[in-house]
C-alpha cells in the first residue's frame, strides 16, 4: 500500500468496515475482460477470516463465471464525503479489499443461516425466511476471504 498512513492494520477494524458496507462488489475472471458485480451480502467472522454470503439466481453470467473460475476479489467501501483541504479536494472513506474463493451452499440449514445473516445486515433480523416466496429460486454463495486489507481517509 503506497499510503501507509491510511492502512488499517487491525483485523477487527477491517471487519468492522466490511460490516458497515451497504454493498460489496465481486470481481471475477470474465470471458475476455474482468467482470465486476455489486451484491447484497451478509457476513460473519470465522477463525479470524471474514466470510461473505450473497444470493443470486440459479442461472446467469455471474454464476457461469464463478463456477468456471471461483477465485475472486471482493471490494467494499463506506463513502463519507468529499471536502476541500489545503492540498485540494479529497474523498473521506473507508474501504476493504479481500481475496478468496467462491462456492455455493447446498445444505438447507447453512442456506437459511446465510440468508438470515443477510437479513440481519440490512436491518430485518425478525423477518421469517418462510415469508420469502422466491426462496426456492435462490442460490447462496459463500466467499471465505483468505486475505483482506483495509484503508481509510478520515478527517
Amino acid at each position: 500500500m503506497r499510503r501507509k498512513e491510511r492502512e488499517i492494520t487491525e483485523k477487527s477494524e477491517i471487519f468492522d468496515v466490511l460490516a458497515r458496507c451497504d454493498t460489496v462488489r465481486i470481481g471475477m475472471q470474465g470471458e475476455r475482460f474482468p467482470y465486476v458485480v455489486p451484491v447484497s451480502f451478509g457476513m460473519e467472522v470465522v477463525d479470524e477470516k471474514a466470510v461473505v454470503y450473497f444470493h443470486c439466481a440459479k442461472e446467469g453470467r455471474k454464476l457461469d463465471l464463478l463456477r468456471a473460475h471461483p477465485d475472486v476479489c471482493v471490494e467494499g467501501d463506506v463513502f463519507i464525503r468529499t471536502e476541500k483541504t489545503a492540498h485540494g479536494i479529497t474523498a473521506r472513506y473507508e474501504s476493504v479489499i479481500g481475496f478468496g474463493r467462491c462456492g455455493f451452499l447446498e445444505d438447507e440449514g447453512e442456506i437459511k443461516r446465510a440468508l438470515q445473516l443477510l437479513n440481519d445486515h440490512y436491518g430485518y433480523p425478525d423477518y421469517a425466511l418462510e415469508n420469502c416466496k422466491a426462496l426456492s429460486h435462490v442460490l447462496v454463495g459463500k466467499i471465505v476471504l483468505e486475505e483482506i486489507t483495509g484503508k481509510r481517509n478520515l478527517p
